[in-house]
């Protein structure tokens, strides 16, 4: 019988486990935050967050969509309330009409445009790394933010992705660098996917020749690939986190002149993909590096990319 209890006591533990890795950490961030913010509201108002009612959670939409939160905030925040609904074991019918008729309407009153983070494109990237290579600083410095900034743009990669890449995930070949990406936002499970960067005929502002510079400089075989530094400027064993490569991207858009107020990390992504669309690259050659499942952003980059080039106004003879 003890054995038994102790068997069901693993396999509770096990199940917790599951649960918490059925998500990605910055999720499962994400939707604690937004569940907080409801929660406050709830407070504020005197209703109950948890279980909570549809016509509580419609009152708390149009309460953001007064505070001008955007469509795509709205979505997930809806999305949040009723994930936390789900593991607390409380149900909540989030497709209730009364929310989602609130939310077409708050859609049709207030439009649903999204202004996005502008792209760093092609003409971005190279004042932000010549202005990298013109700082007064420790060379090894230099090198890991142009790394950073390069592998960001011209893979199309996530923050985080850049962040998590180590040692082992690079292989050189004679085309250029395959990267191992081991787990990202669209791959829940940890499949795996490979991203390749050749060589560019520009060796400045080249990836290859960045990351082997890096290396070459740090002396690394192992681990995380991109690294804290000490104060006196010693690299550490601590990966940076996700939030440095946004600070990166800001600091140096400043240096190189450029208002980095509607610019983030994102920004290297989009711009990848911007450029890439604006050069004539297909739609599924640009996905596979962006490892984009669904085509709706990246065609909305390409209609972006397109918007002088396809304008009937060039037609025009004024």
């Amino acid at each position: 019988m003890n054995s038994i209890i102790t068997d069901i006591k693993a396999l509770q533990e096990e199940t917790l486990l599951n649960l918490k890795s059925s998500k990605a950490l910055n999720t499962v961030r994400a939707y604690k935050s937004d569940f907080t913010d409801f929660g406050l509201f709830c407070a504020k108002n005197g209703f109950k967050s948890l279980p909570s009612e549809p016509k509580i959670v419609s009152l708390y939409l149009t309460h953001l969509s007064t505070k001008d939160a955007k469509m795509s905030t709205l979505k997930r925040r809806l999305v949040s309330i009723g994930v936390i609904h789900r593991l607390k074991g409380h149900y909540l019918d989030t497709k209730h009409p009364s929310i989602i008729e609130n939310i077409m309407g708050i859609k049709r009153r207030k439009g649903s445009i999204q202004k996005g983070k502008k792209p760093i494109l092609i003409s971005h990237l190279k004042s932000i790394i010549n202005v990298i290579d013109q700082q007064d600083k420790e060379e090894i410095k230099k090198i890991r933010d142009r790394t950073i900034i390069l592998i960001g743009f011209s893979g199309g990669f996530r923050r985080n992705e850049i962040v998590s890449l180590d040692y082992d995930d690079l292989d050189f070949v004679d085309e250029g660098l395959k990267i191992a990406i081991r787990r990202s936002k669209t791959d829940q499970f940890g499949e795996g996917t490979i991203k390749a960067l050749p060589y560019f005929d520009n060796h400045q502002y080249c990836p290859v020749v960045s990351v082997k510079k890096w290396l070459n400089i740090t002396k690394l075989n192992s681990g995380a690939l991109f690294r804290r530094f000490s104060k006196s400027l010693k690299l550490s064993e601590n990966r940076l986190t996700d939030q440095t490569v946004a600070l990166l991207v800001k600091e140096y858009l400043e240096l190189a002149g450029i208002n980095s107020k509607n610019y983030s990390a994102h920004s290297l992504r989009s711009g990848f993909a911007t450029s890439a669309a604006e050069s004539g690259a297909e739609e599924r050659s640009i996905m596979a590096m962006t490892g984009h499942k669904s085509t709706e952003m990246v065609r909305r980059y390409i209609k972006e990319a397109n918007l002088f080039k396809n304008n009937a106004l060039n037609k025009l003879k004024i």
